[in-house]
């Protein structure tokens, strides 16, 4: 949403659409992950939030005091996993050296992607 005008821009209703449309195929869990390594200043959370909304996941992705970045998305499991094979590959920004990762079930009070 456009927090200018109040209205749905093309990008949130094109992710939105996405996450209703895979949401109704599977149930959606919440995945969160803490990604250790040299994360922050180097693009990380604006590369997940891109990666994330390719995926039709729904979340946020938030600098933490020890140098971490802590990632919290909803969507399908399928999706989550994939993220997740992306936070642990090469070529995302800066290093990552190890993902913490848990599954729950997911609230449903998560829209779009927010970089905190």
């Amino acid at each position: 949403m456009n927090w200018f005008t109040g209205r749905a821009g093309k990008q949130d209703a094109t992710a939105e659409k996405q996450h209703a449309a895979t949401a109704s195929a599977e149930p959606a869990v919440r995945m969160t992950a803490w990604v250790h390594g040299m994360v922050q200043g180097v693009g990380f959370r604006w590369w997940t939030r891109s990666r994330a909304l390719e995926l039709g996941l729904v979340g946020s992705a938030k600098n933490l005091l020890d140098g971490r970045v802590e990632v919290v998305v909803e969507g399908p499991q399928e999706a989550c996993d994939d993220l997740l094979r992306q936070l642990r590959a090469a070529g995302t920004p800066g290093r990552v050296e190890h993902v913490e990762v848990t599954f729950t079930a997911a609230r449903g009070e998560l829209r779009g992607f927010i970089e905190r």
